[in-house]
């Protein structure tokens, strides 16, 4: 489909299977983005964890999957934080963020792998997550920044309502940082299906993002200077069927909302 022009892709645990969608990627000439999202949710882990065995631990599986990243040829390596621990030791944890990140772009370097980049969450309805507020991670982008030169952060539309924040006050503090965003949705009312972080397709009843909202966002790019440069960056779609839908319809609709989107933009 030639809409597309890059990939997201996570751990893939058969050696043979690894290459051939490696293969396919080159051939139909397909940017690699990869997602260590699930490793991280799955596995429990914790890359600000208090404890030093505990973020060791994390740093140890984040090394390993940075080297499937970069067998893959991924550009980008993108990770999330683990939960916000509270106001008491919030800084304490801010700074095990800073050192095990700083370690993954190091070795990121050290292999030549990809970009190692850090995704905004919500902090305090589903993921909980201590890098949430836009304010928290402009502070991340800087510190990373002074020491390394292959660390971004990505922004994701359906956690910009989740963070009750506007595109411009979630963009503005981190366009000196911004390696990529995601496009996607989010359901705010607690009594509805999708509540949190489900990125169900856009339209769907008691959610925050639709066509006037893609648009709000593509336009914030654009005046911060993200998209319109010369290189193209990964802007990619995050959504999920719902029980019942089918996959290619809610495809369709989320290339139409992003056409319609980006004509009006």
């Amino acid at each position: 489909d030639p809409f597309f022009n890059a990939v997201e892709i996570t751990h893939i645990p058969d050696p043979a299977e690894r290459e051939r969608v490696r293969d396919m990627a080159r051939l139909a000439r397909l940017a690699i983005g990869y997602g260590a999202h699930p490793a991280i949710l799955g596995q429990k882990l914790d890359l600000n964890a208090l404890a030093p065995d505990e973020r060791a631990r994390a740093c140890a599986e984040m090394t390993r999957h940075l080297d499937e990243a970069a067998y893959m040829g991924a550009e980008t390596f993108v990770v999330l934080s683990g939960r916000d621990p509270g106001p008491e030791h919030r800084e304490e944890a801010f700074d095990a963020l800073v050192q095990s990140l700083s370690q993954l772009c190091a070795y990121s370097k050290k292999i030549k792998g990809p970009k190692v980049v850090a995704e905004v969450f919500d902090c305090d309805v589903d993921k909980c997550c201590l890098l949430g507020p836009s304010a928290l991670a402009g502070r991340l982008g800087s510190a990373l920044a002074a020491r390394h030169d292959n660390f971004g952060l990505l922004v994701d539309l359906s956690h910009i309502p989740l963070l009750r924040e506007s595109p411009r006050k979630a963009l503005e503090p981190v366009k000196d940082h911004l390696a990529g965003v995601h496009i996607g949705n989010a359901v705010i009312k607690e009594d509805l299906p999708g509540y949190g972080d489900c990125h169900p397709i856009f339209g769907t009843p008691g959610s925050a993002n639709d066509v006037p909202e893609v648009a709000a966002f593509l336009r914030t790019l654009l005046e911060i200077g993200f998209l319109g440069g010369d290189r193209r960056p990964m802007v990619s779609f995050e959504i999920k069927p719902m029980p019942g839908q089918d996959p290619l319809l809610v495809i369709a609709n989320a290339k139409r909302v992003l056409s319609e989107a980006w004509w009006q933009v």
